[in-house]
């Protein structure tokens, strides 16, 4: 308000609600921590990353992508004389790093499970090519944490029929099978294979009458890639550069998702919850990597100075990411 001398907009003020988001700047991890009145020295971020400062050995890429990588292999590919064409392939040696990345989408698969483990699934593959200046997505893994299924017609011993579950969550049957349609519809869909993955469930009164259950779901979505070894640093912005997006359209759907899924549960309108989970598009989403790939196999010749993926909060995150820490002056009607 110092710097633009006037009350911020309602369409700023939402702006700021996405980016300042839990989910999407992390205060829990990186707050200051006080514990018995005596404060931590570190944050659970810096802890974190203290292990990789310590022993970075083979990463090359560690707390600061879309994605982490270690160092690779030199290997022969088949990569396309003309990127973007059809046209013959040929085999060339290139120095690949292997990529891997990880994600939960919990919130969106509790509220609306087969929407919420697409767009987890699909959010996570655009993690995978929007590292460096573009990388190859290969293969996915997924896992699932849920409450006790309470399976009509069956009888396990654990399970206590006196619990009770939050009326604007989907069950835990349901959360395990449309979470996991979900995912993998996705996967088959845009054509990345789903290799591993694993399932839990735990719901249990404990003897001090604590109950302990996974009322909110964990839905875990982690891919396999590769990167051009010299792809893997992102270049600065510049004066002159084109900020470009590609991808499908923006609906009014999955509205506010990064700040909806930072509250804790009940904090929210059932139906402001539904809408805030995205709809999964992965035919669009094939496209765009189509996209993103042709420009990767153009090698030193890569348009690509950047990248980053529109997730939760859309133009109000994604724009500052690709920026940082510079500043942007858009003109009206070209973004």
């Amino acid at each position: 308000m110092d710097d633009i001398q006037r009350n911020p907009t309602n369409v700023e003020l939402f702006d700021i609600a996405q980016s300042n988001s839990e989910h999407s700047r992390h205060w829990f991890f990186t707050g200051k921590i006080v514990i018995d009145g005596q404060p931590v020295n570190r944050t659970l971020m810096q802890i974190v990353k203290s292990t990789l400062q310590a022993n970075p050995n083979n990463s090359v890429i560690g707390f600061k992508d879309n994605s982490s990588a270690i160092k690779g292999f030199l290997v022969n590919q088949l990569r396309p004389i003309q990127p973007g064409l059809t046209c013959p392939l040929d085999m060339s040696a290139r120095d690949l790093d292997i990529l891997f990345t990880a994600e939960t989408h919990n919130f969106p698969c509790a509220v609306a499970p087969y929407p919420g483990a697409e767009t987890g699934a699909g959010g996570r593959i655009r993690d995978t090519h929007a590292t460096g200046r573009g990388s190859f997505v290969v293969a996915s893994t997924a896992g699932y944490c849920v409450g006790n299924l309470n399976v009509e017609g069956s009888y396990a011993p654990w399970e206590d029929p006196t619990f009770t579950y939050p009326a604007n969550l989907a069950s835990p049957l349901q959360i395990l099978i449309d979470a996991s349609n979900g995912a993998s519809d996705y996967g088959n869909k845009f054509g990345e294979p789903l290799i591993q993955g694993y399932t839990r469930t735990f719901g249990m009164r404990l003897p001090s009458g604590e109950r302990r259950e996974w009322l909110k779901p964990i839905m875990f979505s982690g891919g396999i890639g590769q990167i051009d070894h010299n792809h893997i640093v992102k270049g600065e912005p510049e004066i002159g550069m084109l900020v470009v997006k590609i991808g499908g359209p923006a609906y009014r759907i999955g509205m506010g998702g990064g700040a909806a899924s930072s509250m804790v549960s009940g904090q929210n309108d059932a139906e402001l919850d539904f809408n805030a989970v995205q709809r999964g598009d992965a035919e669009m989403a094939q496209k765009l990597y189509r996209v993103v790939r042709a420009c990767v196999e153009m090698g030193e010749k890569n348009p690509i100075i950047s990248i980053h993926d529109q997730g939760a909060g859309g133009n109000c995150n994604v724009v500052k990411e690709i920026i940082y820490p510079k500043v942007l002056q858009l003109i009206s009607g070209q973004l």
